[in-house]
């Protein structure tokens, strides 16, 4: 056990040491504001604070840690080793920087709440990003940050065994419309067809009507090719299925046709079914509670997983609103568009408010790459050496690779060639050492 002597055991504290402690290095820890017992502890400790009590492991504390509510914060992005690291402490501290603070700061999403651009779908973006800014989005710097914390402590107890973790991944795949022409109703068939012919798409047109004739499959109707992959993998794939009603943002299938709720049904007999919440459900917790009952019925199981539509999410509520209708954990957090670790850790985490300061039940799932944010790669080749690369970094710390991709990512459409063989090496990657 380590135990971390502080002059106040603030809730920012205690979130933070937990995170990186008991979640990313497999440590339990206590605190204590008690010198006396502090010496008394015979194994593991540290201290932070602002003055070092002796010649113990010491890192300068941060005011932000015992602080309420959000400040003007001045941050100083520095070059560490192959990293980078902020909040200075200089060198009488076993690092050379607060990694508690830098930590929180990412975790807690401070940056977030701050005034910032947001983009059409009233979305935080990653060019607004810190980590974007200062070019280290593309690494788990939280983790990376542990791993340097836990080799400074083994230079000073070198005899502690410290646990060691497995490299993971969680496949989610997002199906915002199980089917491109099929279960559309007659008003959307006859609309789509006449879009077709006076935009003179003669092909979409083509596949529509043999699609709807039953002479080939919905391009979209990728689920027997992805129940298949799921048998083969030791670790559960995780659906979020879109069922909220129909609207300019939501274009799904509607959830009172039997065989899309057949189809939800046999998926959740071999992986993990969560909902994707529809656009107007985000801002409004009564249409998310009904699309939650909505699951839970075709499910006949409490609902435990959540994602909003577009990635969007307007922090706290959003995630306030998942707290009260008790729904576990949400996989919204990470970038459309770009590749990399929006909270800075490829680790889950819980949420921490910052308007209450309290750590709150629901746990997130950040997630590290959507499929789209690989179509700014044109070739297969570059998708791959950029793929691998993202791999590369969260193995370097033992994390969660959470990636995205879509139903519709495994069709034979001509934007989505090579996807196969991409979902494949992420699947693979968790067979190598």
């Amino acid at each position: 056990m380590l135990l971390v002597y502080t002059h106040q055991i603030s809730p920012r504290v205690r979130y933070v040491f937990k995170h990186i402690c008991s979640r990313i290095l497999g440590v339990e820890i206590d605190f204590t504001t008690k010198i006396e017992k502090f010496i008394a502890h015979g194994s593991l400790k540290m201290s932070y604070t602002k003055q070092q009590l002796g010649n113990e492991f010491f890192i300068k504390s941060h005011d932000m840690m015992f602080e309420q509510g959000l400040s003007d914060i001045e941050v100083h992005v520095q070059d560490w080793d192959n990293t980078k690291g902020f909040f200075s402490i200089g060198d009488k501290g076993g690092l050379p920087f607060d990694i508690f603070a830098s930590s929180f700061y990412l975790l807690s999403r401070y940056e977030e709440y701050l005034p910032h651009v947001k983009d059409e779908y009233g979305r935080f973006t990653a060019t607004q990003s810190l980590a974007y800014k200062h070019d280290f989005l593309h690494q788990p710097v939280v983790d990376i940050w542990a791993y340097k914390f836990k080799e400074a402590l083994q230079k000073q107890f070198p005899d502690f065994e410290f646990p060691k973790r497995k490299y993971s991944i969680k496949p989610i795949i997002d199906v915002p419309s199980a089917y491109d022409y099929k279960l559309k109703g007659i008003m959307r068939t006859i609309g789509g067809t006449i879009k077709d012919i006076f935009r003179f798409r003669f092909r979409s047109l083509y596949m529509r009507f043999t699609v709807l004739l039953g002479f080939q499959h919905d391009p979209y109707d990728t689920f027997k090719y992805i129940i298949n992959r799921q048998k083969s993998s030791k670790f559960k794939f995780l659906f979020f299925f879109l069922i909220g009603d129909y609207s300019t943002y939501d274009k799904g299938i509607n959830p009172n046709k039997k065989s899309f709720v057949s189809l939800i049904k046999h998926v959740a007999d071999y992986c993990s079914v969560g909902l994707k919440t529809s656009y107007f459900a985000i801002e409004n917790v009564d249409v998310l509670k009904k699309e939650k009952i909505r699951m839970e019925d075709i499910l006949n199981n409490p609902l435990q997983a959540s994602r909003q539509s577009f990635s969007k999410l307007n922090l706290p509520e959003s995630y306030r609103n998942l707290i009260d209708l008790e729904i576990k954990e949400d996989y919204t957090m990470g970038y459309v568009n770009q590749i990399g670790f929006r909270a800075g850790s490829c680790t889950p985490f819980f949420f921490y408010d910052l308007d209450y300061e309290i750590q709150t039940p629901l746990k997130i799932c950040s997630y590290q790459l959507m499929d789209y944010a690989l179509l700014k790669n044109k070739s297969l080749l570059d998708k791959k050496k950029v793929l691998n690369e993202t791999i590369r970094e969260i193995k370097q710390v033992n994390g969660e690779f959470v990636a995205v991709f879509h139903n519709y990512t495994f069709s034979e459409l001509e934007r989505w060639d090579g996807f196969k063989e991409l979902f494949n090496i992420i699947l693979d990657s968790s067979n190598e050492s």
